[in-house]
């Protein structure tokens, strides 16, 4: 076990991309921000990102929840590397479809489309009133 306290953050980037290239995982012992017990997590590292702010995060596989989570660097107290290779497949990435544009000039085509937007409602056809249908006045 090696606690990044007592290395430089060189020397444990170089450790978690070691593990990442030889697809090893690690355990690591992490203090979320804001609490006070850290938890300990075995992790299948697929990437290592520089945040805006400078912060550098782990983006992981974690095998205690079986989903992809992102573990801040800043706050990961120990580690160990293992030879054991990943087990966990890794989700594939949502693509963005862009919604088609919402028509402007004509209002029944804007209600159907909004109606579209909600699937559970996409089947309810508006009542036409006439102003002379008095069963509806109250």
């Amino acid at each position: 076990m090696k606690h990044t306290n007592q290395q430089t953050t060189t020397k444990t980037l170089a450790d978690l991309y070691r593990s990442l290239d030889r697809r090893t995982a690690v355990t690591i012992t992490y203090l979320k921000p804001g609490e006070a017990e850290p938890t300990v997590r075995t992790i299948e590292v697929h990437e290592i990102r520089t945040t805006r702010a400078g912060g550098i995060v782990i983006v992981a596989m974690c095998r205690l929840r079986g989903e992809e989570r992102q573990f801040h660097l800043s706050g990961v107290l120990a580690y160990t590397t293992h030879r054991i290779a990943y087990v966990l497949d890794r989700p594939e990435p949502t693509k963005y479809v862009r919604p088609t544009p919402a028509p402007t000039t004509d209002a029944q085509a804007l209600f159907f489309y909004e109606l579209a937007r909600d699937q559970d409602d996409a089947d309810y056809i508006p009542r036409i009133l006439i102003q002379a249908d008095t069963s509806l006045a109250a």
